[in-house]
């Protein structure tokens, strides 16, 4: 078995090296490689990704001349990747590298194809209630429409074994992504394991990225894919 890390980055060059750094350290029982999907960044992500490389650093880089969304960076990773297991990692550090280790143990004891890592199955901290509020309605929008509960559908926190792609085409280019992995996972009839893991929401003025016209065309996918 191996695991495929994907990391989509859009100007993180204060976060991306912690975060590889981190990936790296960890020994999660089976080979792994990482995958950092650069969506045309502009500050100095790139430059620092070159630098890590330089110094021996092991991991690849994908390049997006132009910012396409977080949707196409996970598809560019899915495409250049070769894991059993493929995880996805934000660039930011709003979640824990560690935690992973946890939440590829089911699909390696074949207890699930697909894991998710919640951020409302322990207390974390809440920093903008709307952001709240909507991933919870949102999720349970998807829970009523495709009779499955779930806490957390915009995790980024999604970790699942490659042939559950298999008949699934991805079409989002941006974080509607989210949505659609999680409703076309649920529509192939395919379960979804969720597990709590740990959150450090970090603010608008850090980088926070998603917005409001995010969580409406979110829902526009959600009805779509149910309905046809």
């Amino acid at each position: 078995m191996k695991l495929s890390i994907l990391i989509p980055v859009y100007n993180e060059e204060k976060t991306i090296s912690d975060v590889i750094k981190k990936l790296l350290s960890i020994n999660f029982g089976i080979d792994k490689e990482i995958v950092v999907i650069d969506d045309g960044s502009t500050d100095n992500t790139v430059n620092i990704l070159k630098k890590l490389q330089s110094e021996n650093f092991e991991f690849k880089i994908i390049s997006h001349e132009k910012n396409q969304g977080k949707g196409a960076a996970i598809k560019t990773g899915i495409k250049n990747s070769s894991g059993d297991i493929i995880a996805i990692q934000d660039a930011d550090l709003e979640y824990n590298p560690k935690e992973l280790k946890n939440l590829i143990k089911p699909i390696l004891n074949n207890e699930s194809l697909i894991v998710y890592g919640s951020r409302f199955l322990k207390e974390n901290p809440v920093i903008y209630k709307k952001y709240y509020l909507g991933n919870k309605i949102i999720s349970w929008i998807i829970s009523f429409l495709f009779r499955y509960r779930l806490t957390d559908s915009y995790t980024c926190y999604k970790v699942f074994h490659r042939k559950v792609l298999e008949n699934i085409n991805l079409e989002s280019k941006r974080f509607e992504i989210e949505a659609e992995l999680t409703c076309k996972f649920l529509k192939y009839g395919y379960k979804i394991l969720e597990m709590p893991i740990s959150y450090a929401p970090r603010s608008l003025q850090q980088g926070k990225k998603i917005k409001f016209k995010d969580a409406v065309i979110g829902l526009i996918t959600i009805l779509k894919i149910r309905c046809f």
